[in-house]
């Protein structure tokens, strides 16, 4: 079990993840379900493993870094690990039921 600064330092995390959109559809990249695993290791290290909606998105140059810029913001981050992945593919039954409302899918 984390400690509370890793409890605070995960849910600081989780609001920058929310403030990250993917650019082609209007919903945020956690609850979309883009990002597949998030761990807070010792010293403040945040390990992210995601993925896009498709190999071929635009921003599968930009999104990553924005992704990892704004959770290095985080204060208590000491550095971001992102493991960008492919497999399992994302498809739309990982968005969250929010995600599915606001874009009329519920």
């Amino acid at each position: 079990m984390g400690s509370l600064a890793d409890t605070i330092i995960e849910a600081q995390v989780l609001e920058a993840l929310r403030s990250c959109f993917d650019p082609e559809i209007p919903v945020n990249i956690y609850e979309l379900g883009l990002v597949y695993n998030l761990e807070i290791v010792s010293g403040g290290v945040v390990n992210i493993q995601m993925t896009l909606t498709s190999p071929h998105c635009p921003a599968v140059q930009s999104l990553p870094a924005e992704v990892e810029n704004k959770v290095r913001s985080v204060p208590g981050v000491t550095g971001v690990k992102m493991d960008l992945v492919w497999d399992p593919p994302w498809e739309p039954s990982r968005m969250s039921e929010a995600a599915r409302l606001q874009l009329g899918m519920a």
